[in-house]
């Protein structure tokens, strides 16, 4: 009996020290991962303290010979940085708050009321997503001209009011929550407003964190948009400004990479302080009871 009892406890023990050992594989091809996928912003920060002819010396030199932070003073002189930075914080922070409340409305329609051709509805608004943007960018843009709006910020805050994916991201987390819950609650007396209020959104927020943090990074560092629809200097976001940097015969690349370091803080942020909610939100948004 002893032997036996010995028997089962090193297999047991074997069986520990083989998961140890692949947690332990496991973990330092992760780690070595996460240091490729940083080493190109290592480079941008390594970059922002350089000379614009020690930015791509080979080979590269990631301590700078001399270190020069007054980039990060220039930046600020050279362009109008700080209205470039209220521009683009004042599209990120309304859109994306705008497409939260257009979003989680249209899912809870979706999700937990019925009405005929709801599915129907919902497929069609959903099938949106794989039509490209530049198939009906002038349409947009003769639909803005023609409301007086373009050269505006308001024309990319009217555009990105609805998205499809966020109806569908929320859509999926709230088919999660059973809907015994709403039923209750309307047999209670609850309203439907009183219903999203006070039981739906309570339940979802990794969800709506998940959405914050994709359409506030995806305004943040929207491009093509405000290059169609913003023409003059003080309407420009901060990926316009960068542009600025590029002269008509050179590029100050050290002072683009100041800039970029400066100009993915907030984003770092964001994502930084919701990052727990993010992971559980895409983890589950596709889970159904």
């Amino acid at each position: 009996m002893e032997a036996t009892v010995s028997k089962k406890e090193s297999v047991k023990t074997k069986k520990k020290q083989k998961l140890t050992m692949g947690s332990i594989l496991l973990i330092a091809l992760l780690t070595l991962l996460a240091l490729i996928t940083l080493v190109p912003f290592i480079w941008m920060l390594s970059a922002s303290f350089k000379t614009n002819n020690e930015v791509f010396s080979i080979p590269i030199q990631w301590i700078p010979k001399s270190w020069h932070p007054e980039n990060y003073s220039v930046i600020w002189d050279r362009i109008p940085l700080m209205t470039f930075f209220k521009n683009t914080a004042f599209l990120s922070v309304l859109i994306t708050l705008i497409q939260l409340l257009t979003s989680s409305f249209a899912a809870y329609g979706f999700s937990k009321m019925h009405f005929k051709g709801r599915d129907v509805l919902f497929l069609a608004y959903i099938g949106t997503i794989a039509i490209p943007w530049q198939s009906y960018m002038i349409p947009q843009f003769i639909m803005m001209r023609q409301l007086h709006l373009t050269d505006t910020l308001w024309s990319l805050v009217l555009l990105q009011a609805f998205s499809a994916f966020g109806v569908f991201l929320l859509k999926q987390y709230y088919s999660s929550i059973p809907d015994s819950l709403c039923e209750s609650a309307r047999m209670d007396g609850l309203s439907e407003w009183g219903i999203y209020r006070r039981i739906i959104l309570p339940l979802t927020k990794p969800a709506l964190a998940s959405l914050t943090i994709i359409t506030f990074v995806n305004t943040w560092n929207d491009y093509m948009g405000p290059f169609i629809y913003l023409t003059s200097t003080e309407n420009k976001t901060i990926q316009l400004g960068l542009k600025m940097f590029v002269g008509l015969f050179d590029a100050e690349y050290a002072l683009i990479m100041a800039a970029s370091v400066v100009s993915i803080l907030p984003v770092a942020i964001v994502f930084l302080s919701m990052q727990k909610y993010f992971v559980e939100g895409i983890a589950t948004s596709g889970m159904k009871n």
